[in-house]
């Protein structure tokens, strides 16, 4: 078979792990652009809405979640790791590590900004994928 442009064949994988995660508790700049943050982008290529599923596991504590998302068709997604909320906020300060389930396939890519010093770091890599 021969793929031709606009041929919608879904990309990814149903399960992916971000084995590192951390949002530091301050920030340097204007908000919200220059708030330290993690985020989850999240890629759906398929013809059907994404439920994604992220667990939360800490090197202290029971994992926490699930947390729940949808990811349109055909679309993406960046999801801050600072905005969610239920079923508890993510700590700051605190090492952890996520896992996304999602009901299509999906790619997830994992980005840190931390603007505690006035020099920023930002970092971008795609998160592991298994099945």
């Amino acid at each position: 078979m021969v793929l031709q442009i606009g041929d919608n064949l879904p990309i990814g994988s149903v399960r992916w792990a971000i084995a590192e995660g951390y949002i530091p508790d301050y920030s340097n700049g204007p908000e919200p652009q220059f708030t330290s943050h993690e985020t989850a982008c999240i890629l759906n290529t398929s013809d059907q809405d994404a439920s994604v599923k992220i667990t939360i596991y800490f090197s202290d504590r029971e994992p926490v979640g699930p947390y729940c998302v949808t990811v349109p068709a055909r679309r993406t997604k960046h999801l801050r790791f600072n905005d969610l909320t239920d079923p508890e906020p993510i700590p700051r300060n605190t090492d952890y590590a996520s896992v996304f389930e999602s009901d299509v396939p999906i790619v997830v890519q994992h980005t840190r900004l931390d603007s505690r010093q006035s020099e920023n770091a930002l970092l971008s890599t795609v998160a592991y994928s298994y099945r």
